[in-house]
């Protein structure tokens, strides 16, 4: 047994309580506060992701089978655009913000300044390891934080690569991994942070804020859900398919919180979007997808069965229109089309997270409103047309973390938008400032001087005391001065 594999066995309450005690003392000397420290750190995490790319092509190859080009764009792409956007940024995001006072306050100044929370716990997910543990770390690292980042385990490949490069390229004093699985991340949760950070399912997620609420810890949970595609019959169909087919297979095989779950479409439409489905995933895939290498693999034995259950349902075996098979050694799953599929079967019913995707038909397009909204919020929702009309009324009556008009998942790309979750979808936001913004708090601050003090704020309270007073709280100028003359 390795030292690292000892160290990781008898990680439990007390080592993870010792931790969190080493990282508050250090985060209480407040050299985490500089804007200098913030950049080094973010430059070195930058400069582990530049340096070890082909290492971390092949960690996420090992526990994904993920394509290099879905690891170089999705994974290290997006992580340098977070980077070079907080170094272009930082100065500013830091720079308290002068807000206006009132009448009520005169004479005095305001501002809003940004501190950081403290001590902060990152527990991310598998299917996008790299960018769902350094995405967050590197926005807690901006806002000042001192951070633990708990991998997940059913990617060990690249949750050992992390740990290696966070110990040799960053500041140890403030930034740590602790590996392990359900132990180790029972113990980090038994601490009191002053935030945490959950990527990964809603069950997962209720136990994640249960151990906050122990201590009133603020969570930001990133979580998933049914992403709905609407296509309507006023689209470039071709288009349409494409970019359906590029975020459902074209993200980890289906394995993405954002990945489109399910579609709708109307009962006339839906075999020529179906057909056009087929001839691009074959135009992607070849005739034999189970040996494309453009393709991740499902992540575990636990997952694949799990996701052919589902496809063995009884209410849905029948439906399959498009793939189905499967290789249990490999654990891979064809991309797979099923058709007219019950709104109660088993795999409406829970988020699939995999290369399976069902067709639901209506007859009015405007129905999908209400099969969408009949169900939990979903933390995307998509929709094809080329009608303002409808577009209007889906951007206002579907309620989902994000919404994409025309594209699938491409919403995850813009800094400049918020990225999170509504209801079962999760809460909080991240990305650019974002994610700034959620390690921050905004301390608000009043300066006054000691000119400027009046006697009406203080006992003995008289009429005219109280005429003032209500004047003042009113903020209107004409009541303060009908006030002081004793005009009713």
């Amino acid at each position: 047994m390795s030292g690292e594999e000892t160290q990781r066995n008898v990680f439990g309450a007390e080592t993870a309580s010792s931790l969190v005690k080493e990282l508050r003392d250090n985060f209480g000397k407040g050299t985490t506060r500089s804007y200098e420290w913030r950049v080094s750190q973010v430059k070195a995490l930058l400069k582990a992701v530049v340096e070890n790319e082909d290492q971390i092509v092949g960690a996420l190859c090992s526990d994904l089978a993920k394509p290099p080009l879905e690891t170089v764009v999705y994974e290290i792409g997006m992580f340098k655009n977070s980077c070079e956007v907080i170094l272009k940024e930082l100065k500013h995001w830091m720079t308290p913000e002068k807000v206006k006072t009132s009448i009520r306050t005169f004479p005095s100044s305001a501002e809003i300044v940004p501190e950081p929370l403290g001590v902060v716990l990152v527990i991310s997910a598998w299917n996008y390891p790299i960018l769902l543990s350094l995405d967050p770390v590197v926005g807690a690292i901006a806002a000042g934080n001192a951070v633990v980042l708990k991998p997940s385990e059913i990617a060990p490949a690249t949750s050992s690569v992390l740990a290696k490069l966070i110990e040799k390229y960053m500041d140890n004093s403030f930034v740590r991994v602790v590996e392990g699985a359900v132990d180790e991340t029972t113990a980090l949760l038994q601490q009191k942070w002053n935030k945490i950070f959950y990527t990964g399912n809603g069950r997962v997620g209720k136990i994640v804020m249960t151990a906050a609420a122990k201590h009133l810890t603020p969570v930001v949970l990133e979580l998933g859900g049914k992403s709905p595609v609407v296509v309507d019959s006023n689209n470039n169909l071709l288009v349409a398919a494409r970019r359906i087919i590029a975020g459902k297979w074209g993200l980890n095989n289906g394995q993405a919180c954002i990945s489109p779950d399910y579609v709708i479409t109307t009962k006339d439409y839906a075999p020529k979007l179906v057909d056009t489905l087929k001839t691009e995933l074959e135009s992607f895939y070849g005739r034999n997808p189970l040996e494309s290498e453009d393709l991740s693999r499902i992540v575990s034995s636990n997952h694949f069965a799990r996701l052919s259950k589902l496809l063995n349902d009884d209410k849905v075996s029948g439906k399959i229109v498009y793939g189905g098979e499967k290789d249990e050694k490999k654990l891979r799953i064809a991309p797979t089309i099923l058709l007219d599929v019950p709104q109660d079967s088993s795999i409406m019913g829970e988020e699939i997270f995999g290369p399976l995707l069902p067709i639901i038909t209506v007859n009015k397009l405007e129905e999908s409103i209400d099969v969408i909204n009949s169900g939990a919020k979903p933390l995307a929702a998509y929709v094809f047309t080329t009608d303002n009309k409808f577009k209007e009324q889906f951007v206002k009556n579907v309620s989902a973390g994000g919404l994409l008009v025309n594209d699938t998942a491409l919403h995850l790309v813009v800094d400049t938008l918020p990225f999170g979750g509504v209801g079962e979808s999760g809460m909080g936001a991240y990305h650019g400032k974002f994610s700034f913004d959620a390690f921050t708090h905004k301390k608000a601050v009043l300066y006054r001087s000691f000119a400027g003090d009046s006697a009406i704020r203080y006992p003995p309270y008289t009429d005219t005391k109280l005429r003032l007073m209500k004047a003042l709280v009113g903020g209107r100028i004409l009541g303060i001065i009908r006030a002081l003359f004793g005009w009713s």
